[in-house]
C-alpha cells in the first residue's frame, strides 16, 4: 500500500456535501481517498510515503471533458471558416481528410490531445472516433481515464455498414478483454438519421445492450435530424428514437442545440445527457444551446470541447467561461448559469454521464484519487475571500494555473511537467504527418 498526503491547500470537495476547506488535507491510499479534512485536525505523527506541502494551492476534482475526437488534433487549423456542425461542412472539410489519413498518424495526434487535456486539468474524457486500435495504447500510456467510443459513419452504404459493425464489435471485445481499468468501450454512431440509418441504429442498440455500453452521438446541431424524421415518419428525432428503443442504453449527445422544447420532458426521463460545446457552437456561427431551459426541464447537461478544429484548444476552464457568458447572453440574464453549477457540469455531471459517478466527480472519502492542483498565487484569484473560488475558477483563471494532476492515485503532471507523455516528440511527429496528409489530400501548396 502506498500513501500520499496533501496538506495546507484550499480543497473544494464539490459533490453533494460541497465542503470547502480553506486549509485542508487529503490522504490517499493507493488510488483512493481515505481522509479529507481541516489541516488543523491533522495528527502530527501521521505518516505517509509521500507528503506534499500544498500551501498556496487549490485542490479540486479533475475535470471531465464529455465530448471530443482526440485524433483530430492532426486537423487543427484546416477547417477555418467552415461550420463542422453541418453535414456539408463536415464532409467537405474533415471527411475528405479522414479518407486519406493513415493509422500511423493517429498515435502522435492522440498523445498531443491527452497532453493538452492533462496540462489544463482534464482527467477524464469521452472520445468518439475510429482507429481505436491506435488510440487505446496511447490513452493507456497517458494514465487518463476515458470512455472511448468507436465512431461509425454509414451514409446508407451496406458495405460500410458491415465494415463498421465488424470493427465496433472487435473494438468492444478488445477493450473488454483488458478488464475493468481506466478505459471503457462504447459505440459512437456519428449522428442518428443523418449518417446512420434506422437499420444500423437497431443493430447498434442491440450491440450496446450486449456489451453493457452506451452510445456517444451528435444530435440537433442544425435541425437536420428533425427535418428528416418529420418528413419520413411525422415524428421528431427524439420521438422516433424513443419509438425505436434507442434510450434503452445511456446516450451521450453532443451539441443538442435544436432539440424541440416539446421533447425536453421525454429526454429528462431517459438516461440521456446533452453535452454542450459552447466554443465550437460559436465558431460555427450556430445558435446557442438552450442549456438553462434543458436543465430546468431536468435534463443532465455536461461540458465538452469538441474537436480542436471546431474549438482549437482543450482548456476546459476556458470552455466553462465561454459557456457561462454565452448562456447569459442567450438568456439576456446576468449569471444565468451560476458558476457553481458550471463546475458541477464539468465534474459530477460528466462523470454521471459516463457511468463513473460512483468513482469520480468529487473529493469524498472512498472515491478514486482523480484530482488537480492549481496555483493560487498567480493572477485572477484576488481579492480573497470576496472573489469566491467558484467564480474565480469559471471567470478569472484558466488551465495554465494547473500545476499538478493525479489520476487513479498516480501523478500525470508534476510542477507543470508531464510524467507519462513525451509532448515535444509527439509534436515533431505530427509536424511530419501533416505534410504527408496534405499531399495525400491534394491540399499541399
Amino acid at each position: 500500500m502506498t500513501t500520499t498526503l496533501l496538506k495546507g491547500a484550499m480543497i473544494l470537495c464539490l459533490g453533494e456535501a460541497d465542503t470547502i476547506y480553506d486549509n485542508g488535507y487529503l490522504l490517499i491510499e493507493d488510488n483512493r481517498i481515505v481522509e479529507v479534512g481541516d489541516s488543523r485536525s491533522l495528527p502530527e505523527n501521521l505518516a505517509a510515503d509521500e507528503i506534499l506541502d500544498c500551501t498556496g494551492r487549490l485542490i479540486m476534482p479533475g475535470l471531465v471533458n464529455a465530448h471530443t475526437h482526440t485524433p483530430m488534433t492532426l486537423f487543427r487549423g484546416l477547417a477555418e471558416g467552415v461550420s463542422l456542425l453541418t453535414l456539408d461542412g463536415w464532409l467537405t472539410a474533415i471527411r475528405s481528410l479522414e479518407e486519406v489519413m493513415t493509422a500511423d498518424m493517429v498515435p502522435s495526434a492522440v498523445e498531443i490531445a491527452c497532453a493538452e487535456m492533462i496540462r489544463t486539468g482534464t482527467t477524464t474524457f469521452a472520445d468518439q472516433y475510429f482507429f481505436t486500435d491506435q488510440i487505446i495504447p496511447v490513452v493507456e500510456q497517458s494514465g487518463m481515464r476515458a470512455v472511448l467510443a468507436y465512431g461509425m459513419v454509414e451514409l446508407g452504404d451496406p458495405v460500410a455498414r458491415d465494415r463498421e459493425l465488424a470493427n465496433v464489435e472487435g473494438f468492444l471485445e478488445e477493450i473488454g478483454n483488458r478488464g475493468a481499468g481506466r478505459m471503457k468501450g462504447w459505440l459512437g454512431p456519428h449522428a442518428f438519421f443523418v449518417d446512420n440509418s434506422p437499420e444500423m441504429m437497431e443493430i447498434e442498440r442491440q450491440l450496446a445492450l450486449k456489451y453493457n455500453a452506451g452510445m456517444h452521438i451528435h444530435i440537433s446541431t442544425t435541425g437536420e435530424e428533425d427535418n428528416h424524421t418529420q418528413g419520413l415518419y411525422g415524428l421528431t428525432a427524439v420521438q422516433k428514437m424513443r419509438q425505436m428503443g434507442m434510450f434503452d442504453v445511456p446516450i451521450l449527445a453532443a451539441h443538442a442545440i435544436t432539440i424541440p422544447e416539446s421533447d425536453w420532458t421525454t429526454l429528462a426521463e431517459q438516461n440521456f445527457t446533452a453535452v454542450v460545446a459552447a466554443t465550437a457552437c460559436m465558431r460555427a456561427g450556430a445558435e446557442a444551446a438552450p442549456v438553462v431551459g434543458m436543465r430546468k426541464a431536468g435534463i443532465d447537461v455536461a461540458i465538452g470541447t469538441d474537436n480542436v478544429c471546431n474549438n482549437n484548444d482543450y482548456d476546459l476552464f476556458s470552455e466553462m467561461r465561454t459557456l457561462a457568458k454565452l448562456s447569459s447572453f442567450r438568456e439576456k440574464t446576468p449569471g444565468a448559469l451560476p458558476a457553481r453549477d458550471i463546475l458541477d457540469m464539468a465534474t459530477r455531471v460528466g462523470a454521471k454521464a459516463l457511468g463513473l459517478d460512483d468513482e469520480i466527480g468529487d473529493l469524498s472519502v472512498g472515491k478514486k484519487a482523480d484530482l488537480i492542483l492549481l496555483d493560487r498565487t498567480e493572477i485572477g484569484w484576488s481579492p480573497m475571500p470576496s472573489n469566491d473560488p467558484f467564480t474565480a475558477l469559471v471567470y478569472s483563471i484558466n488551465g495554465s494555473h494547473v500545476t499538478d494532476v493525479m489520476v487513479d492515485g498516480k501523478w500525470l503532471l508534476r510542477d507543470r511537467d508531464w510524467t507519462t507523455l513525451d509532448y515535444p516528440s509527439a509534436v515533431t511527429q505530427q509536424n511530419q504527418h501533416i505534410e504527408r496528409l496534405l499531399k495525400l489530400a491534394g491540399r499541399a501548396e
